[in-house]
């Protein structure tokens, strides 16, 4: 019999909200977490509006050592990490050390920290640049360092695919679970607000510049103008499903399904494979579009790629066809971290019987024939539920999680 992956933890650390119960009130309440930046002296940039963790002081959160050698990305990972294990009430001291596996996604790295050590290098001098440099900049830092943390030997890694990469790593944790580790601690971080890490998202054309949180991030919509940069992250506790039962926690969801998609070089003549990744997904967990209570979208905020995936979804569903929700409208799009964070909404969707809503958009566009959540947060029977992901250049990924029986 195929060893099955629940989840069983969470941790969240979002524009919204610091834990999972600050952000999912945020989620249900319509509280948005987009505004000017704070971090950094905006002026120089055409980014005016992004979604920002504010009043997280690491010192208070982790031990002065970790902070000193880890980027912002490492250290939003390790307090959800943190908060994943005590939320599944689980001690890691207390488990074999190579049944547990940390893979995580990040898309752009240490930012900051790269940043301060390279100014520092240009203006005192090779010997101001810190000995953490080689490596907290690296994506694999967040995997790494939680791994270090919790004495986590089992198979591990990272994904660089995105904003698809918060999905591809829960899809990999399933696949460490059912080839034989107990444990997984899984999920996206991605903090990108230095100036290095700002101006690198400027060159696509995809960011809104617009100046007000209320218009700046509007997926689906009819004004839909670009995305809002977002940071922040989310990690699951992933189980197996007989360690759990053991234990007597009681798990959020299944991981069901997954697939992963890439589109072909636009000189191809060939379409995306955004319905490729969603119709495998579902093929994965034996599950039919009609099965599907709700789908958490990826909202690009990009006309043009709003419209591509909103006939991904019609295709599969048909026209309105499923309930569908954006909570990253609160957020903005924290690549990496954003799929991850939304498969957390999508589980506690789950638990609690109700879909959060769409923020800030108000004029859906013909273009996307689907049935979005605005206003109030809908109540409704959820036991399947559907999440999806695009990174840029061609990166899809879907991941469907369902209600454990």
């Amino acid at each position: 019999m195929t060893r099955r992956a629940v989840v069983t933890g969470l941790g969240v650390l979002a524009p919204t909200g610091i834990g999972t119960k600050a952000y999912w009130a945020a989620a249900l309440d319509g509280r948005s977490g987009l505004g000017p930046m704070t971090r950094m002296d905006p002026s120089g940039y055409p980014i005016k509006v992004i979604g920002e963790v504010r009043d997280f002081v690491p010192g208070d959160l982790l031990p002065s050592r970790v902070v000193v050698e880890t980027a912002l990305m490492t250290q939003y990972g390790l307090v959800c990490a943190d908060e994943a294990l005590r939320d599944g009430e689980l001690d890691p001291a207390e488990q074999p050390e190579y049944e547990m596996s940390v893979v995580t996604a990040n898309a752009t790295g240490g930012a900051e920290f790269g940043q301060r050590e390279m100014q520092n290098l240009y203006s005192k001098g090779p010997s101001q640049v810190g000995a953490y440099m080689a490596i907290a900049w690296f994506y694999a830092a967040n995997s790494g360092q939680i791994s270090i943390r919790h004495g986590m030997r089992g198979p591990s890694g990272v994904f660089i695919t995105d904003q698809a990469g918060g999905l591809d790593c829960v899809g990999q944790a399933r696949r460490v679970i059912r080839n034989g580790s107990t444990f997984a601690l899984s999920g996206g971080t991605d903090s990108s607000f230095s100036p290095s890490g700002l101006v690198g998202q400027i060159p696509p054309g995809l960011v809104s510049l617009s100046t007000d949180p209320d218009r700046a991030y509007l997926p689906f919509d009819v004004a839909a103008h670009g995305y809002t940069p977002g940071e922040g992250g989310a990690i699951l506790l992933v189980e197996e499903a007989a360690s759990a039962q053991a234990r007597g926690v009681r798990p959020y969801g299944e991981i069901a399904g997954y697939a992963t998609a890439f589109d072909p070089h636009p000189r191809t003549g060939r379409g995306p494979n955004l319905r490729r990744a969603i119709e495998g997904a579902l093929a994965d967990a034996r599950t039919a579009p009609q099965d599907v209570d709700v789908v958490f979208a990826d909202g690009y905020g990009v006309p043009r790629l709003d419209r591509l995936e909103c006939e991904a979804l019609a295709g599969v569903f048909g026209p309105r066809g499923v309930a569908v929700t954006l909570p990253k409208t609160a957020t903005g799009r924290m690549y990496a971290a954003g799929p991850t964070v939304d498969l957390v909404a999508a589980l506690l969707s789950l638990r609690h019987g109700v879909i959060p809503s769409t923020l800030n958009v108000t004029d859906v566009s013909p273009d996307c024939p689907v049935d979005l959540v605005l206003g109030d947060p809908r109540e409704a029977r959820v036991r399947t539920a559907l999440v999806i992901a695009r990174g840029y250049n061609g990166f899809n990924a879907a991941v469907v999680v369902k209600a454990v029986a």
